[in-house]
């Protein structure tokens, strides 16, 4: 490693990755510093049973414009653009057709309302009527919080630049990410302590550099985890506004994988918030994957997310079915010190503190992420994004 280069990286997730890869390409040197003991963040691709299986983020939203599903498209990664089976309750189990569709008409009224006339509160929730712990619960799935602590403003901006286009890659999300990122130098393992004018503090020493790019959470920044030079003060404020929601994942095995059809879904509950999401048999794999979110994820990082999971799906499919059940792993991500929750949301009254986070501290110093991101946030390709530009703003600034 050189004893200075031109640009640290701190954080070695979509946003790191991006602007290393363009920094790189641009003649910069670089280093992504990461605290992990491995590349992609929020973007994690692990074996279970023998298949790739994505614990952060696994699919690549508003796949038409999403500059990674052209990437993976150039790079030959294979990518199923088959739809989802989000909106469906197989069998009509415990949610008649006609309430799902009652269901459903009332979320899409919901949204409406948020863009027409929103709530002069910000907050989401003034603008329920209907449906309303189902309307939560899709809220907790899809923000990682529910209605009550999300900007209507910012959950509309999303709403309306994103498409119904939601592809997956078979062999992992994380891992295409993280292999994206093999080839800029990196240090792992490494926590970064402080940052100051030429120099990054680190677990490891000091370590110079003419420009810093920092892409960890806004929650790790409104923690405090790294101290920053005064001028970011607002940014740092910034942060506290769009905290981390939660979004874990269970994931079971299945005794007998023909109990269930393949690419199927169940929603635990439709009257209460409280519930649990499940895929099965996603890819045709012999598993179930369960989704919780939310206040509700939240409680359920103390330990008992198998067992509740489990009771849900015993009470959709019966005693039998869930005799055949083993748990194979589950993520609890807001436990995760260097990310500390899922993706980010803005407060109501908050959602122009995506454009304080996102605007450069000054010439050598910039965040990125997908907080950063003025209508991608929560994706991996908003965090892509980011640290695209994120990486020209100290390109530009920085004398060759």
């Amino acid at each position: 490693m050189k004893d200075e280069v031109d640009v640290v990286i701190v954080g070695g997730g979509a946003a790191g990755i991006a602007a290393g890869r363009w920094l790189t390409d641009a003649g910069r040197s670089v280093l992504i510093i990461e605290a992990l003991p491995r590349l992609g963040g929020r973007a994690h691709t692990v074996l279970l049973g023998g298949y790739p299986v994505d614990l952060g983020c696994g699919w690549l939203h508003s796949a038409e414009r999403n500059p990674l599903s052209a990437l993976a498209n150039s790079l030959g990664v294979a990518v199923d653009r088959s739809k989802a089976a989000w909106g469906d309750q197989l069998g009509a189990i415990n949610f008649p057709k006609q309430a799902q569709q009652e269901a459903w008409q009332a979320y899409e009224a919901f949204t409406d309302r948020l863009a027409k006339t929103p709530p002069a509160s910000d907050r989401a929730s003034d603008a329920l009527t209907e449906w309303q712990p189902f309307i939560n619960g899709l809220s907790s799935f899809i923000n990682g919080v529910e209605t009550d602590r999300l900007s209507a403003r910012d959950f509309t901006a999303y709403e309306d630049a994103a498409s119904d286009n939601n592809w997956r890659l078979p062999d992992g999300y994380g891992a295409f990410i993280a292999a994206l990122g093999r080839d800029v130098p990196m240090m792992l393992d490494t926590p970064v302590s402080a940052i100051r004018a030429g120099v990054v503090e680190t677990g490891r020493g000091a370590i110079q550099s003419r420009a810093v790019i920092v892409t960890v959470s806004a929650e790790v920044l409104a923690h405090g985890a790294i101290r920053f030079p005064s001028a970011a003060a607002d940014h740092l404020h910034a942060a506290t506004q769009l905290p981390l929601g939660l979004a874990d994942k269970l994931f079971l095995s299945l005794a007998d994988p023909e109990a269930v059809p393949a690419e199927s879904h169940l929603l635990g509950r439709f009257d209460d918030e409280g519930t649990g999401s499940y895929y099965l048999r996603p890819f045709g794999r012999p598993m179930i994957e369960c989704f919780l979110g939310g206040a509700h994820a939240r409680a359920l990082e103390q330990g008992a997310a198998v067992d509740f999971a489990i009771g849900e799906l015993r009470a959709l499919l019966g005693a039998d079915f869930a005799k055949g059940l083993r748990p194979l792993l589950a993520t609890r991500w807001a436990k995760e010190p260097t990310i500390l929750g899922s993706y980010s949301h803005a407060l109501p009254g908050h959602a122009g503190a995506r454009a304080t986070l996102a605007r450069p501290i000054n010439d050598w110093l910039c965040l990125a992420g997908e907080a950063c991101s003025p209508h991608d946030f929560s994706t991996a390709h908003g965090a892509w994004q980011s640290g695209i530009v994120a990486a020209r703003h100290v390109h530009q600034a920085m004398p060759q």
